[in-house]
């Protein structure tokens, strides 16, 4: 019987395992990130993240979800491999590139105790093009563009990609919205030839709103950070939101910020490990 170490890290409640694909070579990581990332037969995650050595960057991240679909990148999950980097030894940088699907990465670590509490994370640009979300359809913006679903129930919604897709629909009671219901019908409606990932929120304030997100391959998740960082775009957008804002979602709070000179998007939130350990297999 063969195992791998593994460390188990949260952003807000957003769960991954992470493995060293540095010092050993692992095969078939869609298999593995669907059997660990079982909440009964494996570890229980949202996902599997790897760390992989980058010709790029300082590292390189490979995100897998729950269902073995690769993203192309995740905000908690990579506050995280922030944490699992510095808090593990493979760096000391308080400041770090990594390479993902979605681009190169950078990273501001914030520490206590010698440990990396919070992450501020650039982002990049938003892309808001819909051939580059993408979705089908004439070229544009999509903004509070109505959605017609199979049991003819209609819903408004902005798509904004930041490195990943997501559709943002501002409700009334994000609380008791039946998200389970919904959720899938929107994440795989033919207009998303690539999936997306769908956030219900309601807004509190100029500066504040809540979120709820059914994640691409995951279904609801505790907490998305790109999210999150969608949801400020689109409430900017729609006139909703001012460029700094805080999004309550379930797990916690993340600060989001739109920088109108640089059209750059960050992200701060915290990282926190729960535990190391083997998976036989």
């Amino acid at each position: 019987m063969k195992s791998l170490k593994f460390v188990k890290i949260h952003g807000i409640g957003n769960d991954y395992i992470y493995i060293d694909g540095i010092n050993s070579t692992i095969n078939k990581l869609s298999d593995l990130s669907i059997k660990i990332s079982d909440r009964h037969f494996g570890v229980g995650s949202d996902g599997l993240i790897a760390l992989l050595p980058s010709q790029k960057a300082d590292f390189r991240m490979r995100m897998f979800n729950a269902d073995g679909s690769e993203a192309e990148m995740c905000g908690n999950g990579i506050r995280g491999l922030a944490k699992m980097i510095h808090d593990h030894g493979f760096s000391k940088k308080k400041q770090l590139t990594i390479e993902t699907l979605a681009g190169i990465m950078e990273l501001e670590l914030t520490l206590k105790d010698n440990k990396v509490s919070m992450v501020t994370v650039d982002m990049g640009e938003p892309i808001l093009e819909r051939e580059k979300i993408p979705m089908i359809g004439e070229p544009g913006h999509v903004i509070e563009e109505t959605i017609e679903l199979e049991d003819s129930v209609k819903f408004e919604l902005t798509a904004v990609s930041v490195g990943n897709p997501h559709a943002i629909i501002f409700v009334e009671d994000v609380d008791n919205f039946p998200i389970e219901k919904y959720g899938p019908l929107i994440e795989k409606h033919p207009l998303f030839p690539s999936r997306i990932n769908v956030e219900f929120v309601k807004i509190l304030s100029s500066n504040e709103a809540k979120q709820r997100t059914w994640e691409r391959g995951s279904g609801e998740t505790m907490a998305c950070g790109t999210g999150a960082t969608a949801v400020t775009v689109a409430g900017v957008l729609t006139g909703r939101l001012d460029s700094q804002s805080t999004i309550h979602l379930l797990g916690g709070d993340l600060m989001i910020r739109w920088d109108k000179q640089t059209n750059h998007l960050f992200m701060t939130g915290p990282a926190t490990e729960v535990f190391k350990g083997e998976w036989y297999y």
